[in-house]
């Protein structure tokens, strides 16, 4: 999963849309795993009255669990083979991942300006 970085946003909301942080935030406040449905219910609860579509958060949490911040086991149930969704990374862990992600691409795409900028920080 690419990584866009909106400097006109503060928080996670720089990284995210709306749905997906609310996503990540169901999936790391529950104690038990969720499936997509779950998931998609809940966002669509705190968007109210707005929507997103079921296949947006299953493609969200489809990418981000290939990436490493959520864990997933695919089960069989009702209606076939879905999966379950469980936290990898806490927020925090996260927040480091992104920020690593970032740092890491400018320093192989712009190394020397990338670490003029960070030594000129205080």
């Amino acid at each position: 999963m690419s990584i866009q970085y909106e400097t006109g946003e503060t928080g996670l909301r720089a990284v995210l849309k709306d749905y997906q942080e609310h996503a990540l935030r169901i999936i790391w406040a529950s104690k038990e795993p969720l499936n997509s449905r779950q998931v998609w219910q809940k966002v669509n609860e705190k968007l109210h009255p707005e929507t997103i579509s079921r296949a947006s958060i299953i493609n969200f949490l489809d990418a981000v669990r290939e990436s490493g911040v959520l864990k997933g086991e695919e089960v069989t149930g009702k209606g076939g083979h879905h999966w379950m969704y469980t936290p990898a990374m806490n927020e925090a862990e996260y927040k480091q991942y992104i920020a690593k992600t970032l740092v890491e691409h400018l320093l192989k795409y712009f190394p020397e300006e990338t670490k003029q900028a960070l030594h000129s920080i205080k």
